[in-house]
């Protein structure tokens, strides 16, 4: 059996809940290995339904081991949050099914006023488009810190001495932001009593997750590795500065879970039938009309974490195509086929225009990116409803066309299709764990 690596091939949102639970049963591990609490996504197990942000989602079942590897910025009073959340819906966790890496960055309150404080003064200037749409959280500046090796961990909060020396340290930084952005500068002594504080409750989930995944691999279990947000939020490949502050493809597995790059497996990309975005940035097939109001409603756009309302649009092939070739991505979940019943036309974005130049793939600069137009190619769509078919046999024979042609465009076969939120609703073209 193979590991399987799931990651978002559009902007995030793809519907990873499903896909991740129906994988996870069968997986041995589940590992998160990028992003932080801005990730979310909602799973529903016999009837309950769990919203996730910085837990794996193994633990809603029994018997499966999670871990949150160092590639994730964890918000330890986030973390204690949500797992009292589910341990209230019944869930049971301790560190004998929930593990953090002892060398995971920490993301602090001053994280998050900064990032707000930034957004609110971009808003007050003259670039107030430049927003970038963040969640408010603190994921951008917890990264920032620990590239500048200023950052606090995991296992800081087990040595007092060096924690009190890494607050002060941090503060050196951070006040002089502070004084810059006009906001209160941050007294440590509440600071570091708060992280004394709270260093109980998270120290007996912390350990060398490395060395346990690598025991895990060699007795042969099967693990999952689970992705946040999508490749075009991707920190280097996508619509930079319009993204996260992470690498959110398949090749981020390695560094952010302390595994070799072998031990991937089969790199499965979530894609939905259409494409939505959350947040600011650039969205060449997006659709203010309608169709885009309706297939919000119809597939209940808005945000997992945040509760926004997500832009909507026909799919983009040359998009999900490049986040395939850059993210190593074997095979397509496609999701919410369902959301697309009754429409008489279909688009689908096969090239770009730019200043009368065809493209085949997304420029890297923001200007270009922004002003990128879809070349659309037109399919008929089906009248029947494709929701709870769990074959091929079961599509009407339209949007079998449809799920073919975009195979073609995107160059890449779809593994899994999905035709409603339930788990059963899944046609399974080829199973991701075997090899």
């Amino acid at each position: 059996m193979a590991n399987v690596a799931v990651v978002g091939s559009q902007w995030g949102d793809e519907g990873k809940g499903k896909i991740v639970d129906w994988l996870s049963e069968r997986a041995d591990v589940v590992v998160r290995f990028q992003g932080g609490h801005n990730a979310g996504h909602t799973l529903v197990v016999e009837g309950v339904t769990y919203k996730l942000s910085l837990l794996p989602s193994g633990v809603v079942r029994p018997g499966k081991l999670s871990v949150i590897g160092s590639g994730v910025v964890v918000d330890p009073w986030a973390l204690l949050k949500e797992i009292d959340s589910v341990r209230a819906q019944g869930v049971a966790i301790g560190h004998d099914n929930l593990r953090l890496a002892e060398n995971a960055a920490l993301i602090l309150p001053l994280h998050g006023e900064l990032d707000r404080a930034r957004e609110q003064a971009k808003a007050e200037s003259n670039r107030g488009s430049g927003k970038i749409g963040t969640t408010g959280r603190g994921i951008g500046p917890a990264y920032e810190d620990k590239v500048a090796r200023r950052a606090i961990r995991v296992c800081d909060l087990a040595d007092p001495d060096t924690l009190e020396a890494k607050v002060e340290d941090l503060l050196l930084h951070h006040n002089a932001l502070r004084r810059g952005l006009g906001i209160e500068e941050v007294d440590g002594e509440p600071l570091l009593a708060s992280l004394q504080e709270v260093a109980p409750r998270i120290l007996p989930f912390a350990e060398p997750v490395w060395l346990r995944l690598s025991e895990l691999k060699r007795a042969g279990r099967r693990i999952l590795f689970e992705g946040a947000q999508g490749a075009m939020l991707d920190v280097d490949h996508g619509t930079y500065p319009f993204v996260t502050s992470s690498n959110t493809m398949a090749g981020a597995v390695a560094p952010g879970a302390g595994v070799g790059p072998d031990s991937t497996g089969f790199v499965l990309g979530i894609t939905k039938a259409y494409t939505t975005r959350v947040g600011s940035g650039p969205f060449p097939t997006e659709l203010s009309d309608d169709v885009g109001r309706l297939l919000g409603e119809r597939g209940h756009e808005f945000g997992t974490v945040t509760g926004r309302p997500r832009r909507c649009g026909w799919f983009d092939a040359v998009l999900v195509r490049q986040a395939a070739r850059i993210g190593g991505i074997h095979g397509l979940a496609l999701t919410k086929l369902d959301v697309l019943d009754g429409l008489e036309r279909l688009k689908v974005c096969v090239a770009y225009n730019l200043g009368g130049q065809t493209l085949h793939h997304l420029p890297a600069g923001m200007g270009a990116q922004a002003a990128a137009r879809p070349v659309y190619e037109e399919m008929e769509g089906w009248k029947e409803s494709t929701r709870g078919a769990r074959s091929f046999a079961d599509l009407p024979a339209n949007a079998v066309k449809y799920v073919k042609r975009l195979e073609e465009l995107v160059q890449c076969p779809a593994a899994l299709i999905s035709t409603s939120p339930a788990r059963e609703d899944t046609i399974l073209v080829r199973d991701p764990f075997v090899d």
